[in-house]
């Protein structure tokens, strides 16, 4: 699925849900858009994600008590987080920054941020699923946020009052009134928040369905085309370096998911952000089958269903960029799983899957130009909210790149500050 230009408008590097939106809006701005990825579309943490179209998701990670809160599950081996032990002294840097953003001043600057992006992927999602759009089993059911215990599920309820400016606040259900809503729940689960705005997607499919979608409007997709370096002059990016060849543009756009850190580096370019390691099972849907996607809160493990199958995934861990699997992490999501549900599992099982997130510290993406490479935009650092963030952050990029008004404020997604 490519050509032999050697010359294009626009390069975007990285093939996942990120650099397919921004090869889309760009392509409907009107600019010849090649796509570079160093696998498989579609094959990194787009692939294997819950996919939540997750448009109430305003809060950040980082909020007053998080940092106490997780290491006290990890002590009591109740968290889903994972921290290697390591002398890797930008995971360090990172975690001491995360904590130092875990202040109420950042929870507000950032769920208005993520409000504005979100609304707007949300209205774009419309366009790009409705009749004649994307193939990707769209459904728009709500998302449920399950908890076994009372006290957790009141927990909850001081972000819900930040929500409700916004519109996205959760009702909430308990006992039989959530029981009447999604059966396939366990009648020892004590109640819900339910999200009845927010949808959900089979991602797999959505990518797949994109990247025929961008190749009949003329975008070059190059699969298997690894980025080795760059060439540069006078304060611009000329050429991309590949195992295929140069891939010279007149604009470029960093879209490689965790990876986009070491290649900026490459440049000079500091990014801090890390890869956040989730995990996922795919299998056929159990006889009991969720119809809503169960957020399981206190083991934070997503059920999702689709026409198609039933997913489980979750966990967040902090070991580098391995991607081998492990089997207690796995096993996790499954005994998680059926604490909840009356039937946890499906059979056969057609995946077992991990991937890395890009995490940054402030847990807000990163969309913009990059420093002094006037040709160079970032596209990258959406954490666990790629998917729910794309469309809008296509747009924006697309935007920006063609001196367009931008759609919504860019400033909280700047490259700068960082400092």
């Amino acid at each position: 699925m490519h050509n032999d230009r050697k010359n294009d408008d626009v390069l975007v590097i990285g093939g996942g849900v990120i650099g397919l939106a921004c090869a889309h809006y760009l392509r409907q701005a009107g600019r010849a858009v090649r796509v570079i990825e160093q696998g498989v579309v579609g094959a990194g943490a787009s692939h294997g994600n819950c996919g939540l179209v997750f448009t109430s998701d305003l809060v950040p990670l980082c909020v007053p008590g998080a940092v106490r809160q997780e290491i006290l599950g990890v002590l009591r081996r109740t968290s889903p987080l994972s921290i290697k032990p390591t002398l890797d002294m930008g995971r360090i840097s990172w975690l001491f920054r995360f904590a130092g953003m875990c202040r109420v001043d950042h929870v507000r600057h950032a769920i208005r941020a993520r409000a504005a992006i979100l609304k707007s992927s949300e209205h774009l999602f419309e366009a790009l699923l409705g009749p004649g759009g994307l193939a990707a089993d769209y459904e728009t059911r709500g998302v449920l946020l399950v908890y076994r215990s009372e006290a957790a599920m009141q927990g909850y309820a001081a972000v819900n009052d930040l929500l409700r400016p916004h519109g996205v606040a959760a009702e909430a259900l308990i006992g039989k009134a959530l029981l009447d809503v999604e059966p396939a729940l366990r009648e020892d689960v004590y109640g819900a928040w339910y999200h009845r705005t927010d949808s959900h997607l089979r991602p797999d499919k959505l990518l797949a369905s994109w990247k025929q979608a961008l190749a009949r409007s003329g975008v070059v997709i190059e699969e298997e085309c690894r980025l080795e370096r760059f060439r540069c002059a006078a304060g611009c990016v000329e050429a991309a370096v590949t195992n295929r060849g140069e891939r010279a543009a007149r604009d470029f756009v960093l879209a490689a998911g965790a990876w986009s850190a070491p290649v900026a580096a490459q440049l000079g370019l500091k990014l801090p952000m890390q890869p956040g390691k989730g995990y996922s099972i795919t299998m056929d849907r159990p006889a009991v089958c969720p119809q809503i996607p169960c957020y399981l809160h206190e083991r934070r493990v997503v059920a999702t269903p689709w026409p198609s199958g039933y997913r489980l995934g979750g966990t967040m861990e902090f070991s580098g960029f391995s991607i081998a699997l492990d089997q207690r992490r796995l096993a996790a999501l499954t005994a998680a799983a059926g604490e909840y549900l009356r039937d946890p599992v499906g059979h056969p099982v057609f995946e077992e899957w991990t991937g890395l997130r890009p995490m940054t510290y402030d847990d807000l993406p990163v969309i913009d130009r990059a420093g002094r490479f006037q040709n160079l935009f970032l596209a990258t650092g959406h954490g666990m909210l790629g998917v729910t963030t794309a469309p809008a952050t296509g747009k924006l990029v697309a935007e920006l790149i063609c001196g367009q008004t931008p759609h919504i404020d860019p400033s909280p997604f700047s490259v700068g500050r960082f400092g």
